[in-house]
């Protein structure tokens, strides 16, 4: 399928969050504030500052001038990021209960071991 005025083939369309994480993936990786361009050159073709100027909205990013420029960084690392993501779908669904058998009902056996132990052992994060 051809798309646009230019008759380049149109890319394939990203799955709901998909440049945010990837664009946070960026972030992450970088181990310390950076610049806009340095997620251009790693997340070539994507509207990144739209993006950032979103992660920023929602909390999951900060910026600071620096320069003529802003850089940004994550707010949380990514099993921070994860987790909130889940608490906020918890919230969303309705139905807790529901939510949470499903999930835990497609567990591998492996994952479903560590959740147990989790739940069942004192740990700083639990709170």
């Amino acid at each position: 399928m051809t798309g646009g005025k230019d008759g380049r083939a149109e890319a394939r369309r990203r799955a709901p969050g998909e440049l945010e994480g990837a664009v946070l993936a960026v972030l992450w990786a970088a181990g310390g504030p950076a610049t806009a361009a340095v997620v251009q050159t790693e997340v070539p073709g994507a509207a990144y500052t739209t993006i950032l100027t979103r992660l920023c909205d929602k909390g999951l990013v900060t910026r600071q001038r620096e320069g003529r420029g802003h850089v940004y960084a994550p707010v949380d690392d990514q099993a921070g990021i994860a987790a909130a993501g889940m608490h906020s779908l918890l919230d969303e669904s309705g139905d807790r209960a529901a939510v949470l058998a499903r999930f835990v009902s497609e567990l591998s056996t492996q994952d479903e071991q560590l959740l147990e132990q989790l739940l069942h052992s004192d740990f700083p994060d639990r709170g």
